[in-house]
């Protein structure tokens, strides 16, 4: 009887094993899995916030020549260094008095905005070619979390937001920017 016991707790104990290493090899391919599928995420959400940027640059020089402000120039993913930190703008448009620093997201926040404040006060320190002019902000969402645009208002930031197929200045003509 015990040699029959035996013999079944060792047939037990293949199968055991056997299902461990499959489940091993399960895991390994669900990891490798899960890694393909985050940087098929990450690459389709970048791609989605250049395509943003692209819809609202064309109508950021529009949108500022009609408050009066004409924008020269244009340039996306603007990076500097400095002292080992980095700081991006998504849009800087600029001319001889004025450097326009715009935010954009897909779903523009409360933290959205104070982010860029941020970066706003420290803009001068990392792109000085600029130091000469007038920094003025505006945020940019392709839908704008409740709130988030008041809040910007009242810190002193322009406001650009989806309408329809189009990207307009929500900022009423009372509106006066915060300068840098």
């Amino acid at each position: 009887m015990m040699k029959g016991m035996d013999s079944i707790r060792a047939e037990e104990i293949k199968e055991i094993w056997r299902i461990l290493r499959e489940t091993a090899r399960l895991t390994r391919e669900t990891d490798r899995r899960i890694r393909e599928l985050s940087k098929e995420i990450s690459n389709l959400t970048g791609s989605w916030g250049k395509f943003v940027e692209a819809m609202v640059e064309p109508a950021v020089v529009r949108l500022f020549r009609e408050r009066g402000i004409e924008i020269e120039r244009t340039f996306q993913r603007v990076k500097s260094r400095r002292d080992g930190e980095e700081m991006e703008v998504d849009i800087l448009g600029i001319n001889r008095e004025w450097a326009l620093v715009v935010e954009v997201k897909t779903t523009l926040k409360v933290e959205d905005v104070d982010d860029h404040i941020e970066r706003l006060e420290r803009f001068r320190e990392f792109f000085p070619e600029y130091a000469d002019r007038k920094v003025i902000g505006a945020v940019a969402g392709m839908r704008v979390e409740e709130g988030a645009d008041k809040y910007a208002y009242r810190r002193g930031l322009f406001v650009l937001a989806q309408s329809g197929e189009s990207i307009m200045i929500l900022n009423d003509e009372r509106f006066q920017p915060r300068v840098w």
